[in-house]
């Protein structure tokens, strides 16, 4: 957060001006008369603003809300000028989220009465960012890239070290929580990947990373569905996943803003540039948990994504940017480790009925249940 000071001597008490950017981080603030030394004293409250901020569905279309102690509040309950959809409110952010910090306070404080609020549990929630502009995803996490290679018995590939990479995926197939219908061929070795996203809140070209976390508007979780047989299958040709991971990419359950995460922002890894968070990150199905990993194991930022994604290229408000997988955050590399170890190891994959909940410190649990499509359509090995 910035601060600015300016002084001046009036009436015998030293009085504190203060800029605006000050309210940067919208932490709450007081002025207090200290009588021993006659001075003013800018006292802050540590304490800042949470923004969740929910996407539901209202009337056969997404609302826009925050999330303050279970209770859903639309923008327009805040102030009647916020934009009442996720798609709007990114793409005036900055003039936006300040008055919709200040109406988050205004809830806090009992300003707006609880009556204007909706039990979260009682609505659908939608991806938080359902219409989104694009979606890339990364291949940030080394412990993953390095697993996945030796359980295939490949050297590390030198190249992970030298730059980030991402891939395009299907952004008409982002999900929220709730079913994910999948084609047989998707329940072929269909697996999850845990991962974090972001998406960026203002236009942006040939960023550098340094000041690349300006453009990120928050933190979601984000489980990026791949079928492995349609994916195997069409990796042969070295063009990359597509079929494999066009059907389904889901996330939520709201977006978490930056200033929220604060307290845990831990240094980035030696070399890189950027922010990083102290995040556990965990997966279950059915109940059992598969998957644990830290979002801080992150090699590459986001920051030294968003510079390599934005050379030559606009990036605008509402497109998502993966971290991808982190390490163990799949069954694809966790059988390849097991049947590494045990030739007789039993692979997992994802069925029909399952219950797939991803769980991140301070961005919530996002769960998918899968649900077969009534059909036996296939194009795998098609003649």
């Amino acid at each position: 957060m910035q601060q600015k000071f300016n002084s001046i001597e009036s009436d015998g008490y030293n009085k504190i001006i203060f800029d605006k950017t000050i309210s940067t981080a919208y932490k709450r603030f007081s002025l207090k008369l200290v009588p021993a030394t006659s001075q003013f004293v800018l006292s802050f409250v540590n304490q800042i603003i949470i923004m969740k901020l929910v996407s539901y569905l209202l009337e056969e279309h997404d609302q826009l809300a925050v999330l303050v102690n279970g209770l859903l509040y639309d923008m327009e309950n805040l102030h009647p000028d916020l934009p009442n959809s996720m798609s709007m409110f990114l793409n005036y952010w900055e003039d936006a989220l300040p008055i919709a910090q200040e109406g988050v306070e205004m809830i806090e404080e009992g300003k707006i009465a609880q009556g204007k609020g909706v039990p979260v549990d009682n609505v659908q929630i939608l991806a938080p960012i359902p219409l989104p502009t694009s979606c890339r995803d990364g291949y940030a996490f080394r412990q993953h890239v390095a697993a996945a290679r030796r359980n295939r018995k490949v050297e590390m590939i030198p190249e992970f070290d030298q730059y980030p990479i991402f891939y395009f995926t299907n952004h008409h197939s982002i999900k929220g929580p709730g079913e994910i219908v999948c084609m047989p061929d998707h329940l072929q070795k269909l697996d999850f990947e845990l991962e974090v996203a972001i998406v960026i809140c203002k236009q942006g070209r040939n960023i550098k990373a340094h000041e690349a976390d300006e453009y990120i508007g928050g933190l979601m979780i984000m489980n990026d569905l791949s079928a492995r047989r349609l994916q195997m299958e069409e990796m042969v040709l070295n063009l990359g996943p597509a079929k494999g991971k066009d059907f389904a990419t889901t996330i939520g359950p709201w977006l978490v803003t930056l200033d929220e995460l604060q307290p845990f922002e831990v240094p980035c890894k030696e070399g890189h540039v950027g922010k990083s968070w102290n995040l556990k990150m965990v997966c279950r199905v059915n109940d059992a948990q598969v998957s644990e990993g830290n979002l801080s194991d992150m090699d590459w930022t986001f920051a030294e994504i968003i510079e390599r994604a934005s050379y030559g290229v606009d990036l605008y408000p509402g497109d998502i940017i993966g971290s991808g997988t982190v390490g163990t955050g799949c069954f694809l590399e966790l059988n390849g480790t097991g049947k590494l170890n045990d030739p007789n190891y039993q692979e997992q994959w994802l069925q029909n009925g399952d219950v797939v909940e991803l769980e991140i410190d301070e961005l919530g649990i996002l769960s998918n249940t899968i649900i077969a499509e009534e059909t036996d359509w296939s194009i795998l090995n098609k003649v």
